[in-house]
């Protein structure tokens, strides 16, 4: 589930004649599908989304990797670390099509009804929901989720929810929520993204502890068998209730999903080739390139890349400004200058990607060239509070010849680390006034050690020629979300996705609030007055020409103010997978839609007589060899 989306009006759209009972501000009308920008796409009486097939068959095992392990099937807390496809057993209020900005359709909420002014908003539950257990969804248990998630659940939840005066259920099938002062337009879609628990089941259970004991939701899969650390298989509820509603017609088509553990992501793409599972999304660009050679589709094996219009996002190496050592805007800056993007490009990707210039990259939301117009007039606001580089210089990342001399920007490192009171000694250390020698550690998830060492350990290099001493750090995955969670870091390497309609989220980002809450992802420690300003803007943008607006200005500030060193980006997803997969022919603007695949049984007949075959070449292979040791010897 995504998070996150977005900050302006919501528009109410095809409206049934039935009226019921309203809190004050007006006569209004039930909507099975909210937009926050216009009106959705699908009218009333939509069967389905297009890009699903509605009659795709149903059956097959879909097999996946993870890493590291887990010890919880609760995914909604700080605590432990969840199983992978641990969200699969619970509904949601509401779910959100793929194929526009930002909308919601039906699921447990049969339909929704808010005023013009959004002060409010009512989710009437659909009568036919139930639980796994039979039981049926009520609005006492979407009250239990919402008042559990937002003082148990994880710290974006007290974000997301924080606007939300209070929610009571009216009735058996209807909860209204109430909104407290504020511009908050994007609240009644986050609502409809809550999931929904059992206020029976959970009742007498703490949820904030990790369990092992497989949930009880109301969702279209439940957990079958696991064994932690190793596996964790879930089946499909022949019985799901949703089954045949509009907005679950076409997804769900796996009768199991299984997910196996792997220690290293070089083990996981060997157990994958040898058809250990079934399909892996494929971020690394040397095995892109070299990992799969010998495999094709005439040996069965699929490697693809999908479009998608989303937001790049923002991965990168981020400091944690809570630390001295990365208080000063300068000393951030200088770091980023010993990253040299271009020769890592050349020698360790292939080529392959585009440096990151943008928090928001590969879309409108950029901020791009000079700030003009309603960005501008946002940004002349705080503009005494600003870097003047906001105003008069267009950020870009410094571009080196890639063949490794970045003697010119270590230079400027070297003139920033001065001014900021930091010089090399006599033993070539990289010292403050105060004596502190220049020392810190980047910590790395151990799983993901192999890739990162090569990229790591060049950017250490060019650091030891300004006298700075960095250290890399891999961590087993528990002891890593430990750290994260609770700060316990000098460095990180992270990724902040973004979405078409920026909102809520960022106050979960980039907020000063979040900055001291363990488990938010506010990762860099950032506190600035400007940035929650800004954010604030977005939250509460009344149309899409002010939303990105807002978004550019709080891009180019975060950008100038050095958090993160920028990595790359590549527009597509490229995955990898054996050929037994029906789909659809063109993916979404939200791009791969997994959940909307189905196992292809001629595709699978095809793909086995591949393997058999291969399995025969090798066992012949090996019995011609045997007789020629034989006759040797």
């Amino acid at each position: 589930m995504k998070f996150g989306s977005l900050a302006l009006g919501v528009v109410l759209a095809f409206y049934s004649v039935a009226v019921s009972a309203q809190p004050a501000g007006g006569r209004v009308f039930p909507a099975r599908g909210v937009a926050m920008h216009g009106y959705p796409k699908y009218g009333w009486n939509y069967k389905h989304f297009d890009y699903v097939n509605p009659d795709a068959p149903k059956g097959g095992t879909l097999k996946m990797s993870a890493f590291g392990g887990f010890d919880t099937f609760n995914p909604y807390t700080v605590r432990g670390i969840p199983a992978a496809g641990a969200g699969l057993p619970f509904d949601t209020l509401m779910v959100e099509s793929a194929d526009e900005p930002f909308s919601e359709y039906g699921l447990i909420a049969d339909t929704i009804e808010m005023p013009k002014d959004r002060t409010w908003v009512a989710f009437n539950i659909n009568r036919k929901a139930r639980f796994s257990d039979k039981t049926p969804v009520t609005a006492e248990d979407v009250v239990f989720s919402f008042d559990t998630l937002r003082a148990k659940g994880l710290p974006m939840y007290r974000y997301y929810y924080g606007n939300v005066d209070k929610a009571v259920a009216e009735s058996p099938t209807r909860v209204l929520f109430t909104f407290k002062k504020g511009d908050n337009r994007e609240l009644p879609l986050i609502l409809g993204q809550m999931p929904v628990f059992s206020k029976k089941y959970w009742q007498n259970k703490d949820f904030t502890a990790t369990t092992l004991e497989p949930p009880l939701g109301s969702g279209p899969y439940r957990v079958a068998k696991f064994e932690t650390g190793r596996y964790v298989v879930y089946e499909r509820d022949p019985d799901y209730w949703a089954k045949d509603l509009p907005a679950a017609r076409g997804f769900n088509n796996f009768d199991v999903i299984r997910y196996d553990y792997y220690r290293d992501t070089g083990v996981a793409v060997e157990a994958f080739k040898t058809g250990a599972f079934d399909l892996r999304t494929e971020n690394e660009a040397k095995k892109w390139v070299s990992a799969y050679n010998g495999f094709s589709e005439k040996n069965g094996l699929i490697k693809a890349e999908f479009s998608n219009a989303l937001p790049s996002g923002m991965q990168g190496f981020v400091f944690n400004s809570r630390r001295p050592l990365f208080k000063d805007r300068r000393v951030r800056q200088a770091l980023g200058l010993a990253f040299d993007f271009e020769w890592s490009n050349k020698n360790l990707f292939y080529g392959l990607y585009k440096r990151t210039q943008s928090f928001f990259d590969n879309s409108e939301l950029a901020a791009k060239g000079l700030p003009k117009g309603e960005e501008l007039k946002i940004l002349n606001e705080y503009r005494d509070e600003l870097p003047d580089e906001v105003f008069n210089r267009p950020f870009a990342s410094d571009k080196t010849a890639g063949d490794g001399n970045i003697r010119p920007q270590l230079e400027k490192a070297f003139d920033l680390l001065e001014q900021a009171g930091w010089t090399v000694d006599d033993a070539g250390v990289l010292t403050h006034a105060d004596g502190t020698p220049f020392i810190f550690e980047i910590l790395i998830d151990s799983a993901s050690s192999g890739a990162w060492q090569r990229i790591i350990l060049p950017y250490v290099r060019n650091l030891k020629r300004l006298g700075i001493t960095a250290v890399m750090r891999a961590v087993d995955a528990t002891q890593y979300k430990n750290r994260i969670d609770h700060y316990d870091y000098d460095m990180i390497v992270h990724v902040w996705g973004q979405s078409t309609s920026p909102g809520n989220e960022q106050r979960y980002f980039w907020g000063s609030k979040a900055a001291d809450k363990a488990g938010a992802q506010n990762y860099a420690g950032i506190k600035n007055r400007v940035v929650d300003a800004l954010i604030e803007k977005i939250v509460e943008a009344a149309d899409r020409r002010k939303l990105i607006a807002a978004v550019k200005a709080l891009d180019r500030v975060l950008l100038w103010e050095y958090h993160v060193v920028p990595h790359w980006h590549v527009p597509t997803t490229r995955l990898v997978y054996w050929n037994k997969f029906g789909k659809t022919e063109k993916s979404p603007m939200k791009g791969v839609q997994l959940m909307t695949w189905w196992i292809d049984q001629t595709k699978l007949k095809n793909l086995n007589a591949l393997k058999n075959k291969e399995k025969e070449r090798k066992k012949a292979n090996a019995e011609t060899v045997f007789k020629r040791l034989k006759e040797w010897f």
